[in-house]
């Protein structure tokens, strides 16, 4: 590999080179040097209109089927969608089949992903088969490869098998992730309650299915001790509870959804099942509370929470649709009509620390690991957009803005021109 980036705006606020055009010359999968101009007669040069790089992003929950569901995506597959959106690194989800609950399909995924441009880490199950009843092989994936420990969407109604998981994980500085939803609130719920839910006749799930399980994880962490993150929240809050733990000194992390972020509720009025998510789309007050918690540091990461889904589970009435959309294909360029680029990037970037992987910095002498993109441009995604095999996007007929050029990680590279 020998390549120099020409005219390329630099986004990563631990960089000497923030916010300056420059030229960067990755040579063997290192950034040899960034200057004002480079010249390589050896090189292969990249010139694209309004080029703009910054540390390769990290998507914390995504989800792709195999083993078991490479109908709905595989490994190959996916990880090369991940590339084409922006991303070098993802995290994978245990919602398999078999799930992810012990070291042998834990060295499988990591196995089936090695020599792709996106690298994959995955999540190990906190329970056996996602049950909620007796820990998995939490020590055992650990040493496979696995990165943290959570059931996919499946909250554990359990308090002392959370509590024992927190203190288990503390011997070799594990990460717990709690999804957050009781689930006798939840009831037969759909969709959120509030006006609309009632004006569709759907049943709905009150943001108190999801606090009342923030609240009492926070109280089983601050008794423990360790480290937890609630993925995916969804309600304003929420926000206000992990904003006071953090103040507390609990050390606990969370995500929100991309779709949280630009989508509400007024989206169920086409009672299409593209827009059945868990948790559900709220309110525009929420909304912009969620928004308010990026923008304030108490939301850590946004997460695409990508769930490919087949036309069998998702094109059915509403109420027996499974929950779920992709999203890494629509994530920059949507994030980029609500965000500013910086926050962006960070909340793409912000992950690492949190599971645990070597952080990334654009400086002479590191390795590669880049996400390249532009801010400039409008367009409307459409299925032609869709790169997945599946294609439950509950973006389709958003306005976008931006788009991703590729990504370059180690000695890959990955690219959408």
């Amino acid at each position: 590999m020998n390549i120099i980036l020409k005219s390329a705006k630099v986004i990563d606020s631990t960089s000497p080179f923030h916010n300056q055009v420059v030229d960067l010359h990755i040579k063997d999968g290192k950034i040899e040097q960034i200057a004002a101009s480079i010249i390589d007669a050896e090189a292969t040069v990249i010139q694209l209109d309004d080029l703009q790089v910054s540390p390769g992003w990290f998507d914390t929950s995504v989800s792709f089927g195999e083993p078991g569901y490479e109908e709905r995506e595989t490994l190959a597959h996916g990880l090369e969608v991940a590339a084409r959106s922006g991303f070098t690194q993802v995290a994978i989800e245990s919602n398999n089949n078999p799930i992810t609950d012990n070291q042998s399909i834990v060295s499988f995924i990591k196995q089936r992903a090695s020599g792709q441009t996106t690298e994959a880490f995955p999540i190990g199950a906190l329970t056996v088969k996602s049950e909620g009843t007796d820990l998995a092989e939490l020590y055992d994936m650990k040493n496979a490869g696995a990165i943290a420990f959570g059931d996919y969407k499946k909250p554990i109604d359990n308090a002392n098998v959370l509590k024992i998981a927190l203190q288990y994980v503390q011997d070799f500085d594990g990460l717990v992730l709690a999804f957050a939803q009781d689930k006798s609130v939840k009831g037969k719920g759909v969709v959120h309650e509030g006006i609309t839910s009632t004006t569709l006749g759907l049943k709905g799930i009150p943001p108190l299915a999801e606090e009342l399980q923030v609240v009492r994880n926070l109280f089983l962490l601050e008794y423990t001790g360790g480290k937890m993150h609630i993925p995916t929240i969804s309600s304003a809050k929420s926000v206000e509870l992990i904003r006071e733990a953090k103040a507390k000194g609990l050390q606990v992390t969370c995500s929100v959804a991309v779709h949280q972020l630009l989508l509400t509720d007024v989206k169920l009025n086409e009672f299409d099942s593209r827009h059945k998510v868990s948790p559900p789309l709220r309110d525009e007050a929420t909304r912009q509370a969620l928004l308010e918690g990026i923008l304030d540091n108490t939301i850590d990461c946004i997460t695409t929470d990508h769930t490919p889904l087949d036309i069998e589970h998702k094109k059915l009435e509403f109420d027996l649709a499974t929950s779920g959309t992709i999203g890494l294909e629509s994530a920059f360029a949507a994030l980029n009509t609500v965000l500013p680029l910086d926050v962006i990037v960070a909340k793409l970037t912000a992950g690492r620390a949190i599971f645990g992987l070597p952080t990334v910095s654009i400086a002479e002498g590191n390795e590669v690991n880049l996400s390249l993109f532009t801010t400039q441009g409008t367009w409307t995604f459409t299925k032609e957009s869709i790169l997945s095999k599946s294609k439950n996007s509950a973006f389709l007929g958003s306005v976008m803005q931006g788009k991703v050029y590729g990504v370059i990680r180690q000695d890959k590279q990955t690219f959408n021109f």
